[in-house]
């Protein structure tokens, strides 16, 4: 049986757990990681279909993967500077991690689409300055991880440029980008620790789609954090973690703008947040603190645009700060402080001449905070909130449709500060 098991590693550069790290002596049980990287990683990838039903295969150029099946088109790049992933099953890990990044980090797509796609279009593109992943399966993980990125810029973005391309078959389309990021998962284990991250870093994530012709579902989304932390735990699992995050790089911008002359089904999303902390969990506790302060400018902006159009949507979210914690069991403990200083923009428009039904959204915060517990396990919230916002907040969209069209439905939020906290039933 396996105790603990551990990987590290960083994009065009590889750093081992070391001796010393962050005070500690390794054992089995125990990693020890520093990780710095002061140059610049980039990965592109470029894509040129000109006719159909083939297969294809061509080697990217950096980093980047992709292949081209019967018409069917998969396409992954993905940039990193520091990665660390690390695991445990039946025991216990200490992880003490430091990573330090100076350096700018970019990753793109580029798909040349010309005449007709018979299969679907699926396609990534991310970059990331720091990343710790760790798992847990019936064990114990403690943590204490210090991301800091320094300066330059981390970049994502993806283009299907031309407004030629026929995708008989949809597509989804991701885009995303961060400067620090850690994700912990457990199942039947208890999550521990505290998670530090710092970004001077501007963070932009663009998502662009010019095409011709969409009859089937197609989704193009963009995402860009300045530092984001995920926890998500099951079957009888806890969580005790402590999370601070500082945003100051200029700015975190996240920008989609989906086209076609003809759309029958069309999502052009766009999500943009200085600090995230995400917690989840079921069958036991869940206590956290979370500290978080954003001084960076958030923009947000998704537009759509589809001459005849079926059901299409435009949907842009931006926030400083944004913290939530659930558990779908008994305890919830939240100790929450937010400061944002930095402006958050959200922007979302719409623009089509004959068709049926347009959604439009657009939704700002400065800070925001959220917390649930399970109303049938007889639940027990307690929170603690402390929200200061400085900085300028605005939410804007339009919808214009030239000729004919069904229903067009609108929204605009923008809130200084929003908490909410309640105990629900759990989803069936």
């Amino acid at each position: 049986m396996i105790a603990a098991t551990a990987m590290c590693a960083a994009a065009a550069t590889e750093a081992a757990a070391q001796d010393g790290s962050a005070g500690c002596t390794p054992d089995d049980a125990r990693l020890c990681n520093t990780q710095t990287y002061q140059g610049d990683v980039i990965a592109s990838l470029n894509l040129n279909v000109t006719v159909d039903n083939v297969t294809v295969e061509v080697v990217p150029t950096d980093g980047g993967s992709y292949e081209v099946t019967d018409g069917q088109i998969t396409a992954s790049a993905s940039a990193a500077g520091n990665t660390l992933l690390t695991g445990v099953q039946n025991g216990a890990l200490t992880v003490r991690s430091t990573q330090t990044l100076s350096g700018n980090v970019g990753a793109s797509t580029t798909m040349i689409l010309n005449g007709e796609t018979q299969g679907a279009v699926n396609a990534t593109t991310q970059a990331n300055g720091n990343y710790v992943a760790g798992v847990a399966e019936n064990g114990e993980i403690d943590v204490d991880l210090i991301q800091t990125v320094t300066g330059g810029e981390i970049t994502a973005s993806s283009s299907i440029p031309g407004g030629t391309a026929r995708l008989l078959q949809g597509a989804v389309v991701g885009v995303s980008a961060s400067a620090n990021t850690t994700a912990l998962g457990g199942t039947g284990s208890s999550l521990t620790g505290v998670v530090t991250q710092t970004s001077d870093a501007s963070v932009r994530a663009g998502n662009l789609a010019e095409t011709q012709y969409l009859p089937a579902t197609s989704v193009f989304d963009s995402q860009a954090l300045g530092n984001a932390v995920a926890v998500n735990s099951d079957a009888a699992s806890n969580q005790n973690l402590a999370i601070v995050q500082r945003s100051t790089g200029d700015v975190v911008e996240a920008t989609t703008s989906a086209n076609a002359g003809n759309a029958w089904d069309l999502a052009g999303r766009a999500t943009a947040a200085g600090n995230q902390a995400v917690m989840v969990n079921q069958g036991g506790s869940v206590v956290v603190g979370t500290n978080q302060n954003n001084a960076s400018q958030i923009n947000s902006t998704a537009i759509v645009t589809a001459y005849d159009f079926g059901a299409v949507s435009a949907a842009a979210q931006g926030s400083g700060n944004a913290v939530s914690a659930g558990n779908n069991d008994r305890y919830l403990e939240i100790d929450n402080s937010q400061i944002n200083s930095g402006g958050v923009e959200v922007q979302a428009s719409f623009s089509g001449t004959n068709g049926y039904d347009a959604y439009v959204s657009a939704d700002a915060v400065g800070n925001s905070v959220t917390g649930y517990a399970c109303s049938t396990c007889e639940g027990v919230l307690n929170a603690t909130n402390v929200q200061t916002n400085s900085g300028n907040v605005t939410a804007t969209a339009n919808t214009a449709v030239y000729g004919s069209g069904r229903a067009v439905i609108t929204g605009v939020n923008a809130v200084g500060n929003a908490a909410t906290f309640y105990v629900s039933r759990p989803a069936q």
